[in-house]
């Protein structure tokens, strides 16, 4: 495929890793936490040791073989996302789900001739862009009767088609990463600002496909916002919508598309909508001597039309944990930015704001990566980076994230955090740590993202951490939150999923998949559940 490879088992490519002295501060923070003097060290996974199955499909026609792999490395690294669930069970050399064939597309002609050809022989379809899901959205793990899984990987669909200067579009192949994504638009004096914590690994295709979060924090947070048309290739056909900057005519087909997660299609090229290059910013941290007075600051400032580029609230816990603060008191980092016009005056009329709520702007020598929003920020960056060292070392590092309006958010905070501390304790036998930040805030509500950490049994790290994440999204959704505010669906959110979603609409997405996919071929169990017969 390429001489960069993706690790297998891991976060990144097989040239990178967070080095033993970036690793060094974070353990230490992790004995000191836990009364651990060492952690026994578990070695990652080799494709020597792992378990996986011969692949059940071995005959391809003769116009797409030569894009198909069936190799133990490609099955290997298209079997998991990249959460601790899959890391666990990644660790533990489980990879009897493992697709049986790994396709590269080239073009679109291809992607229609996969899918066309998986249709024949029965084989149940699951897009791949890069892998990132936390949700079990790329994992071939299918009971129905399908003849095999192939996993289509749109890697080589990266391209800027068209660029158009006057209405400041761009037209993108669907398989681009966003670091390629960003390279790319940077020739053309423009940008998309779109950074989730994925962007060096996920791509345009799959921000669409789940309706992904990205920099900005209030105002334009989903890639909804930058979708000018969407071309999506379906087991019955192509669809593709017309290019406007808005229309009322109808419901959205656009809309549809953003969410399905690959279980009606594969998008294979959008519209986006893009900015110019990036002038102006102004930064700044201010601190609270409660929670609560963040809270209302934050909600002020969300009220108050201001919209700054970062608003993130994080809780005294995760600031001590990355590092950021000394934990002593919660942090509000706040950004500003802008392509034509100095942001300074936001900036302050924003911290005076907080000042109201008895907010303390931190007075900071240090700027940059060094400053107090700088030490966060790279610990967030790097955090996957962090993963396989904690899971090697049988360390729990799992999240989850709602979002809730701000005359709940009280009671789902303090209940999410008391059920998961008390479920750490009852699955575990010993405490751990549960942590809180917002990463997007709107006039009518926050999106809280929890961390959670602990030390599982060695033998059970999954299945109690998945116990841990059950009581985790019941609590949330008892409290009126959402199941999912950017994560997605996949396979992890389906059963909360079903119960958030009105029950007639459910029926239409049902109706609308047997259309679009007669045979039910497109990531089985997502977004619809499975709709043909276990074996």
């Amino acid at each position: 495929m390429t001489e960069r490879r993706r690790k297998f088992y891991a976060w990144g490519f097989e040239d990178q890793s967070a080095t033993p002295e970036e690793m060094k501060p974070v353990l230490d923070t992790w004995h000191r936490t836990f009364e651990v003097d060492a952690f026994d060290v578990k070695p990652a996974p080799t494709l020597d040791t792992i378990d996986m199955p011969e692949s059940r499909i071995t005959h391809f026609p003769e116009t797409i073989k030569d894009i198909c792999r069936t190799d133990r490395y490609e099955r290997a690294l298209h079997s998991y996302g990249r959460s601790f669930l899959d890391s666990a069970k990644m660790f533990r050399g489980d990879f009897r789900n493992a697709p049986d064939v790994v396709a590269y597309p080239r073009n679109e002609e291809d992607v229609r001739a996969l899918i066309d050809w998986a249709g024949d022989i029965g084989a149940a379809v699951i897009p791949f862009g890069g892998g990132s899901s936390v949700v079990g959205g790329v994992n071939p793990e299918i009971n129905g009767t399908y003849a095999g899984v192939v996993t289509i990987d749109m890697w080589y669909l990266n391209k800027i088609l068209e660029f158009d200067p006057v209405s400041r579009s761009a037209r993108v192949q669907a398989g681009v990463y966003g670091p390629d994504l960003e390279t790319q638009l940077k020739t053309h004096n423009a940008t998309l600002r779109h950074y989730p914590q994925s962007f060096e690994l996920s791509t345009l295709g799959g921000w669409i496909a789940t309706r992904a979060a990205g920099h900005y924090a209030t105002h334009g947070t989903y890639i909804d916002d930058y979708v000018e048309n969407i071309r999506m290739v379906s087991p019955s056909g192509i669809s593709e919508s017309r290019r406007l900057p808005a229309s009322g005519a109808g419901p959205s087909p656009d809309r549809y598309v953003m969410g399905t997660e690959g279980s009606v299609g594969i998008i294979t090229e959008a519209w986006i909508r893009v900015l110019s290059r990036i002038k102006h910013k102004a930064c700044k941290t201010v601190t609270f001597a409660e929670y609560d007075q963040g809270v209302e600051a934050v909600r002020a400032i969300s009220q108050s039309g201001l919209y700054p580029a970062n608003c993130r609230l994080i809780d005294a816990l995760e600031a001590k944990l990355t590092g950021a603060f000394d934990g002593s008191r919660p942090i509000l980092v706040l950004g500003y930015e802008s392509s034509h016009y100095p942001v300074d005056q936001l900036m302050d009329l924003t911290v005076d704001l907080c000042r109201e709520f008895g907010g303390t702007p931190v007075d900071e020598t240090e700027q940059g990566r060094n400053s107090v929003a700088g030490q966060w920020r790279n610990a967030f960056i790097r955090g996957p980076y962090y993963r396989e060292h904690m899971t090697s070392r049988g360390i729990c590092r799992e999240t989850f994230e709602t979002a809730v309006c701000w005359n709940n958010f009280k009671e789902l905070h303090s209940s999410v955090i008391e059920t998961v501390n008390a479920a750490i304790k009852r699955v575990t036998g010993r405490a751990g740590t549960v942590t809180c930040r917002f990463t997007h805030v709107y006039p009518n509500g926050p999106a809280p993202y929890f961390t959670f950490h602990c030390l599982p049994d060695r033998e059970r790290m999954g299945e109690q951490c998945m116990e841990i994440k059950i009581a985790a999204y019941d609590a949330v959704m008892k409290a009126g939150g959402t199941i999912t505010h950017h994560h997605a669906v996949g396979r992890l959110h389906m059963p909360w999923y079903e119960k958030q979603r009105p029950a007639p609409i459910g029926a239409a997405f049902t109706a609308a998949k047997k259309s679009l996919d007669p045979k039910s071929i497109m990531n089985p169990g997502v977004i619809i559940s499975e709709q043909r017969g276990n074996p």
